[in-house]
């Protein structure tokens, strides 16, 4: 049923529906939820019960985080309730390169479908520290650390 060539894993995601959580609130859980272990922690704006404006807070963890998670969202945030679902995950190999550029090395990870090289994407803290220690701007050097890896892996014609 799944395409073939591309790893696959069960995680869990866990949502609610937020209506009485100010921005700064949000903040923090989010940052909270990632420390904890969230693989991914996203905030969506929806329309609720009697037109009230929300966010639904959604978090994508491993099954094993599932109760710090919960904790968290319920000592935090206003929620009463959280919906869990297991989800599957259709995902690339990944491996990690450094290239060279003319600010220095950066890391690139890359995105295989079997042996097949799909993605290439310069890593944004590698990318923001050599931005700082070179006073260049962030985009120059994303863009040269790009620019590098797709020279040694050319796109497939």
């Amino acid at each position: 049923m799944l395409p073939e060539g591309y790893e696959t894993d069960s995680v869990v995601q866990l949502e609610t529906n937020l209506d009485d959580v100010t921005a700064e609130t949000l903040g923090h859980v989010s940052e909270r939820l990632r420390e904890s272990g969230a693989l991914d922690v996203w905030l969506t704006p929806i329309q609720m019960k009697k037109h009230r404006p929300g966010v639904l807070l959604a978090i994508l963890c491993e099954r094993d985080k599932v109760e710090i998670m919960s904790n968290l969202v319920f000592r935090e945030t206003g929620a009463f309730g959280l919906r869990i679902s297991e989800v599957t995950r259709l995902k690339l190999r990944r491996d990690f390169i450094d290239v060279e550029t003319i600010y220095g090395p950066i890391t690139v990870k890359r995105g295989f479908r079997g042996k097949e090289l799909l993605q290439l994407a310069p890593e944004f803290e590698s990318c923001r520290a050599l931005s700082i220690a070179s006073g260049q701007p962030l985009q120059r050097i994303y863009d040269a650390a790009r620019n590098a890896a797709t020279r040694l892996y050319p796109p497939l014609p």
